[in-house]
């Protein structure tokens, strides 16, 4: 059985899109601001997050008003994925989604010496 991912689009204080891959049975997670790419050519920044209980998968609804995260969560787009490449700071995956078709890859960046900043991007390889 192929493993899932979701995003989850995330109206709180500011408008994310929040990656979720399902690894070691967890959810990991990356923040993106912007809506996640459709198009080869397009790098977002994703930036790495705890990872979250494989329940959150389901998860829709409102984070209360005082609660980390708190604001209006609704899953953008779900489905399964393979794993194509896994490696300390990258990711290649094969994504079979309701929006999100494709080749994408999550490569860690050096961008300011932040270790959680990654980008997420549609490709044909990497």
């Amino acid at each position: 059985m192929s493993p899932h991912y979701l995003i989850h689009e995330h109206h709180a204080r500011r408008l994310h899109w929040d990656l979720r891959l399902e690894y070691d049975g967890v959810l990991k997670s990356w923040a993106l601001p912007k809506e996640p790419p459709t198009q080869e050519g397009i790098k977002r920044l994703a930036v790495q997050v705890e990872d979250h209980p494989l329940d959150y998968a389901k998860f829709e609804g409102t984070i209360p008003e005082g609660a980390y995260g708190a604001g209006e969560v609704k899953i953008w787009d779900k489905g399964t994925f393979e794993t194509i490449e896994s490696q300390a700071g990258k990711y290649v995956i094969l994504l079979k989604g309701e929006r999100l078709k494709g080749r994408y890859a999550l490569i860690r960046t050096t961008m300011g010496g932040i270790k959680k900043n990654w980008l997420f991007m549609k490709t044909r390889s990497v």
